[in-house]
């Protein structure tokens, strides 16, 4: 396929040699991509990806065609050595996750801390993020959140973890996946009934989905609801309640 021209207003300046460029590549709708993503991506010498074969088809949509290399959390120590000395020797890496923002949950901060370390160049190309899209959409404070990724899978160091959580002030924003969302749902309900919690699921693609109203109500929602696609798990601060359970569906085109 033909190459999805970049449209500028002005001739941009090239990519910085030695810099490793750190792309936001869309969490669903293939539209998420920013024009300046796909300039980098283009011009860029390779691309360090999660998974190559997932970027690779992300590359063909828009027609560019890189050399791929792949870090990912089993690799991403080994591999830091490696984008050390391509861009001590002049090159110009993207680094992309699967979704998203690299670093956020995901591969990326090792190898940015290397980098930084050695005295390298590091530019971020922000883009979308799920708990971004999901924070400023759900409907609950954002003057102060704390982000916590995902929670511990042992049901002890889990318990832990969440009543630490729920003490914080602010928005309290997790990642869950569809195999624990329930237990977590469960979790909430038990903990904090009556606090506003907010899910959001495949942000961004056709099937997005919400639901929101307080703990209890929204444990009782989702049990009747598909548990499929990563989620991002809002709780209303201390003191924020809320006995009207608000649902919405949102469904908008996919790219």
């Amino acid at each position: 396929m033909n190459p999805v021209p970049i449209p500028t207003a002005a001739a941009p300046a090239p990519l910085v040699p030695g810099t490793l460029y750190l792309v936001a590549t869309p969490v669903g709708n293939l539209e998420d991509i920013t024009l300046r993503a796909l300039r980098v991506l283009r011009d860029c010498d390779v691309v360090a990806a999660e998974d190559t074969r997932h970027t690779g088809h992300l590359l063909h949509h828009f027609g560019l065609h890189k050399p791929l290399v792949s870090y990912h959390r089993f690799n991403e120590a080994r591999r830091s050595d490696e984008i050390l000395e391509r861009l001590g020797s002049g090159q110009t890496v993207a680094l992309v996750t699967d979704a998203g923002s690299p670093g956020i949950s995901d591969p990326g901060q090792r190898v940015v801390s290397a980098v930084v370390a050695a005295g390298g160049r590091v530019e971020a190309i922000p883009g979308a993020c799920a708990l971004v899209a999901a924070l400023t959409a759900g409907g609950l404070p954002t003057d102060e959140f704390h982000f916590a990724g995902f929670l511990p899978v042992k049901s002890g160091q889990r318990a832990r973890r969440l009543g630490e959580l729920l003490a914080l002030p602010g928005t309290l924003c997790i990642y869950e996946s569809p195999h624990r969302i329930g237990k977590l749902a469960g979790e909430l309900a038990a903990a904090v009934p009556a606090r506003r919690v907010v899910l959001a699921r495949e942000l961004t693609k056709k099937f997005e989905e919400w639901i929101r109203g307080t703990a209890v109500e929204v444990d009782a929602e989702l049990a009747r609801r598909p548990r499929k696609g990563e989620f991002v798990v809002l709780v209303g601060p201390t003191g924020e309640t809320d006995s009207t359970a608000e649902r919405e569906e949102s469904t908008p085109e996919s790219a």
